[in-house]
């Protein structure tokens, strides 16, 4: 996982760091210039400056030629950003809940939708067009290490292009408040070779693997009998309800690298532990509890889902 806007990997993440760190710097030269004249002046002795030469120096030529300056360099750093334009050849739509992502892609071989949540892959070197919206209130896409910041609206939406220039994990974050869990409301980019990226997605597109053995048929059981279907999709094990939308689309959960928007480790213990009570590790979530399941049945259930890569 990269420090974010201290180790950028985007070209318009590492103009924005270094016109950060430009201001940061003159600003830092500034205070010390003042620090220094203040001192100086405090000292005793010290021959009295004209105050025609504080302002024609402090007021009128330092703002002009210096403020000027790093105005003028902004300018030329900012035009250099990327162009936001929907015209790439790849396209991913991302929508935020409370407080989880839900990111769809379009299948190339059959053009169906591929549904996963709280990951974004996407392929290094190649640009990429963010959808952006929101399901329920105010939320923001923000990724320090790719650059760029954007509002996610209801009923609206809005696009950002990013390009990661190595491969890696990249933490974003939900950057305007939505609520209880906002905190916890994470999500990882993931930049793949674009060969690597090419198979990732085909092996989304494939529906779930059928149960290896007895233990994971009964998970799939309990999965349909408790009926966690009326909000979670798992492709090729449920039917293509409407609102099955409701919560992550877990076909591949036990491929991602977290749960519940980055709040625990996808493994059978921590899926198990939030299957029994969400509330305990995100209070406010959506997610209802299973206490009625005995300890056979959850821990079968959190293997099953742990099985589907």
């Amino acid at each position: 996982m990269t420090a974010g806007f201290f180790d950028p990997a985007s070209p318009d993440a590492i103009t924005i760091a270094r016109l950060g760190w430009t201001m940061f710097v003159a600003a830092a030269v500034i205070l010390a210039a003042l620090t220094w004249l203040t001192l100086r002046a405090l000292r005793p002795g010290r021959r009295a400056v004209r105050a025609r030469w504080w302002i024609v120096a402090g007021g009128l030529a330092f703002p002009v030629l210096g403020l000027t300056a790093l105005l003028a360099w902004s300018a030329v750093a900012t035009a250099r950003l990327s162009p936001q334009t929907s015209l790439t050849p790849l396209r991913i739509a991302v929508t935020g809940h409370m407080w989880w992502w839900q990111v769809r892609y379009t299948d190339p071989a059959t053009g169906r939708e591929i549904a996963l949540a709280n990951e974004l892959h996407i392929p290094v070197g190649r640009p990429v067009w963010l959808a952006l919206g929101a399901g329920d209130v105010i939320h923001a896409f923000w990724v320090p290490a790719l650059g760029g910041k954007i509002d996610m609206i209801p009923g609206r939406m809005h696009g950002l292009r990013v390009q990661a220039q190595r491969a890696g994990t990249y933490r974003g974050q939900c950057a305007e408040y939505c609520g209880e869990q906002h905190a916890r409301m994470a999500l990882d980019v993931v930049a793949r070779p674009p060969a690597e990226f090419d198979a990732w997605l085909a092996a989304q597109a494939w529906p779930a693997a059928p149960p290896a053995h007895a233990q994971l048929a009964r998970g799939q059981a309990v999965f349909l009998a408790q009926r966690c279907q009326a909000c979670h999709a798992v492709r090729g094990v449920t039917p293509e309800v409407r609102g099955a939308t409701l919560g992550p689309d877990l076909t591949h959960v036990g491929s991602r690298r977290t749960i519940a928007a980055g709040t625990l480790p996808t493994h059978a213990a921590a899926l198990a532990g939030w299957l029994a009570d969400p509330q305990a590790h995100k209070p406010g979530a959506r997610m209802p509890a299973t206490r009625a399941l005995d300890g056979a049945d959850l821990r079968a259930l959190a293997a099953w889902l742990e099985s589907l890569k």
